[in-house]
């Protein structure tokens, strides 16, 4: 009996380090948006698809896409940064950092996430499919940027708009300016949330000769490029009431959002040392927000306003 509790015990461990691995908690930030834009490709596109096999089948494999493509970034994020990690004291306790995982384990896991998101576009369609390794190619090359290019949060943000444009690609087999909008306004608000957390690493990135907005222009500077970056990102999501035609539900999100952005910053000029909460807690209220108050419009839109 203790030999299989003591099994038991290592596999439970061996989840929890690979949960740890990918970060599955920040999955909260990219789904929701990713599952708006699903949504709103129904509702724009398909408005009497609700319910239907259809769309709880494409929601399915869109969900799956998801975290098995951000699962698989992540591995190969940890395995490429495995070395400056082990240098960087806020990073030397990760997993493979700290030999909780090898590098193989994190290898194959990745490659298995990578298959997994491959077999979901496959089952999406064509187009997702064909899409499918320009995409793990470009997610995987995000890890390699801040080695030569300060525009590195900036590639982070492409990387987590195509959540967003890859869930209306699902469901629509194309693109159009709308999509184009909320993957702008992702982009923008990722780039200005990884600035701000990279203000963290500004001493070692400096002295290790890495590339962050931060590192190039210095703190200061770094925040109010992010305040720019998230200004813009609610200008962009404001805009998506008049081009989708939402209600006053949506207007309610989007002064809830804009309070988590203000409070966001203002936790950040306060002091620097409040910049995880900032991070983690503020910009997961964001995606969360947004996507409930998307869901509550479309809904009443479809339920309540359309014949």
């Amino acid at each position: 009996m203790a030999g299989i509790w003591l099994e038991l015990n290592k596999m439970f461990k061996k989840i929890k380090n690979t949960l740890e691995l990918v970060k599955f908690s920040h999955t909260i930030f990219v789904l929701p948006f990713a599952l708006s834009a699903f949504l709103l490709a129904f509702y724009d596109k398909y408005p009497a698809s609700f319910g239907t096999y259809f769309f709880y089948y494409k929601i399915i494999w869109v969900v799956i896409a998801m975290a098995s493509g951000r699962s698989g970034a992540m591995a190969f994020n940890r395995i490429i940064d495995r070395k400056i990690d082990a240098k960087n004291k806020r990073t030397m306790e990760r997993t493979i950092p700290k030999g909780e995982l090898t590098t193989l384990y994190g290898v194959i896991f990745g490659i298995i996430s990578y298959a997994i998101l491959i077999i979901a576009a496959y089952e999406l369609n064509f187009i997702c499919f064909a899409l499918s390794p320009f995409v793990i190619i470009f997610i995987t090359f995000y890890s390699f940027t801040k080695r030569f290019t300060f525009f590195s949060h900036t590639v982070l943000g492409i990387s987590m708009a195509l959540g967003p444009i890859g869930a209306w690609l699902a469901v629509t087999g194309g693109l159009n300016y709308k999509i184009l909008i909320m993957g702008l306004a992702v982009v923008l608000w990722g780039a200005g949330f990884d600035i701000l957390y990279a203000i963290l690493d500004y001493d070692f990135d400096t002295a290790n000769g890495l590339f962050s907005v931060p590192a190039k222009f210095g703190i200061e500077n770094a925040i109010t490029i992010s305040r720019i970056l998230h200004l813009l990102a609610l200008t962009c999501l404001v805009y998506l009431y008049f081009i989708f035609n939402l209600n006053f539900l949506y207007i309610v999100g989007m002064v809830i959002v804009a309070c988590f952005f203000a409070y966001e910053h203002f936790l950040v000029y306060k002091s620097l040392n409040n910049i995880d909460a900032a991070f983690f807690t503020m910009n997961g209220y964001i995606s969360i927000t947004f996507f409930v108050f998307i869901s509550a419009s479309v809904l009443y839109s479809k339920f309540f306003i359309m014949p």
